[in-house]
This record gives C-alpha cells, sequence and structure tokens, in this order.
C-alpha cells in the first residue's frame, strides 16, 4: 500500500527552520559587524584601514595568499591528475594525505612546518646554507598557506578529470594531435573552470588563515604580521573600533571571492548544457 507520508516536514516549516539558523549563525553576525563599522564614520574607518601597519598586513596577506593559490594551482593540478590517470602502489594512501591538511588542526600544522622550517630544523638548515631563512619571514607564510590550500585545488579538479572520456583525448591523438596538444585543447579546456573555482577557494583560505601561519610567520610588524593577527591584536588591545573596520574589509573581499566562485560554477555550468 502506497502512502504520502513523507520523512521530512512540510515546505514552509523546513523553510522557516533554515531561515531561522542562518539569521542566528551567519546573518545576525555579519549584520552586527557592519552595523558597528558603520558607526565609525567614514573618515575614522579610512584612517584605520589605511594605517601604514594595517596597510602593510593587507599586502602582505592578500600577496602571501595570491602567491600560495598559484603554486597550489599548479601543483595541485598535478596531484590530481596523477591519482585520476595512474595506478601505482600507495595510491590510496597519497589520496588520503591530500585531506590531511583539512583533518589537522591548524596550530599543529603550524608547529610542524615551524620545526622544519627554523634554521635549526631538517629542512630551514638546508636552506639556511644558501642564505633562504624560511621561517619567520613572507617565505615561511607562502609555505604555510600552500599547505592548507592544496586540498581545495585538488578535490575540485579531481572529480572533472574523471569525468572527461579517456576515448576524447584516443580520438584526438589518432588524429595526430600530441601529447601537449591534446591536453591544451582537450583536457585544459574543460578542467579551467574548475582549476579557476580551486585556485579562487585555496586564495579566500589563505587571506583568513591564522592558526598555522602565526607560528612560522614571526609576527613582526611591517614584515610578516598578518591581518587576522592585527584583529587579534587590536581586540586585546581593547581597539574593538579597529578591529571591526579591518574585518569589514575581510568580509568585503569574501564576499568578492564568493561572488567570483558563483559566475566561475554557472559559466560552468553554462559550458556543460
Amino acid at each position: 500500500m502506497k502512502t504520502n507520508q513523507k520523512i521530512l516536514p512540510g515546505f514552509s516549516i523546513t523553510l522557516g527552520f533554515s531561515v531561522f539558523y542562518l539569521c542566528l549563525i551567519v546573518i545576525i553576525p555579519l549584520a552586527g559587524l557592519f552595523l558597528k563599522s558603520a558607526g565609525i564614520g567614514w573618515d575614522s574607518f579610512y584612517q584605520i584601514v589605511s594605517a601604514p601597519r594595517v596597510l602593510s598586513a593587507f599586502k602582505l596577506s592578500f600577496g602571501c595568499a595570491f602567491i600560495a593559490a598559484v603554486i597550489n594551482a599548479f601543483f595541485g593540478l598535478l596531484t590530481a591528475w596523477v591519482l585520476v590517470r595512474y595506478s601505482f602502489f600507495g595510491k590510496r594512501i597519497v589520496d588520503a594525505l591530500v585531506d590531511l591538511p583539512f583533518a589537522m588542526p591548524t596550530a599543529v600544522a603550524g608547529i610542524a612546518l615551524t620545526t622544519l622550517y627554523a634554521e635549526n630544523g631538517w629542512i630551514g638548515e638546508h636552506l639556511a646554507a644558501f642564505g633562504i631563512k624560511a621561517a619567520f619571514n613572507p617565505l615561511g607564510i607562502i609555505i604555510a598557506l600552500t599547505f592548507v590550500g592544496l586540498p581545495f585545488v585538488v578535490r575540485t579538479v579531481q572529480p572533472i578529470l574523471q569525468d572527461i572520456d579517456a576515448e576524447v583525448e584516443e580520438a584526438a591523438a589518432s588524429l595526430g594531435a600530441t601529447r601537449s596538444q591534446c591536453f591544451l585543447k582537450v583536457v585544459l579546456p574543460s578542467i579551467t573552470p574548475a582549476l579557476l573555482t580551486g585556485f579562487t577557494l585555496a586564495f579566500a583560505r589563505g587571506i583568513g588563515e591564522y592558526g598555522s601561519v602565526i607560528f612560522i610567520a614571526g609576527n613582526i610588524p611591517m614584515k610578516s604580521e598578518i591581518i587576522p593577527l592585527l584583529i587579534a591584536i587590536k581586540l586585546e588591545q581593547f581597539d574593538y573600533t579597529g578591529a571591526c573596520a579591518i574585518a569589514l574589509v575581510m568580509l568585503l573581499a569574501s564576499f568578492f571571492l564568493l561572488f567570483a566562485i558563483n559566475l566561475i560554477q554557472r559559466w560552468h555550468a553554462a559550458r556543460s548544457m
């Protein structure tokens, strides 16, 4: 006997709870940040966010996040390619290791990276022999952001590569295309939207990363001080106005990146139709 009984309650109830939850967790805190910043006044807001120390932190956070995202776009694509196209011993272990930055506490990652890349660390001592100082330097920030951002690119590109039919590449090869031409003309156009999405996600994660960076950055003002740390410092100094103003800029940047990701996904969906 058929029944029309549904597992979940009706549309009105579920929508109401969903909206209530989103308001409680997301909209109300963000609205409070906007209201707090709006009460500052434009002149005071501009003075706070344009201070030399704040501008230096913005340049460092966005610059290092961009460089790390570019590195992850290349090596993330390479890693996804190897995981999809080849079978080898230990493949499942490598595939699981990609998700390690997701599962590992960021503070643990920061301590581990600092231990490795400090001048007396296993890797840092060899870099120091060539005059390269990784830890307590902007280079250390890029290393940490590369570590935490890699899974975003791999897990975004990997399913798209799996969906590409190998017969398409074989057809291009049978028509005389070289391996590089097959990749550039057949594979790359198909994975470009996913690659751009992974790049944007890694970049967005990088500009807001805190736990894995503060240990290896050195946190030197005007040199290796990131924006999330500067916000935390202002909160410790009870400068809530300054913290809110800087946080608002970061929030607007996050909205812009979210908008960019949605545009890329819509572009990909339009091309797939």
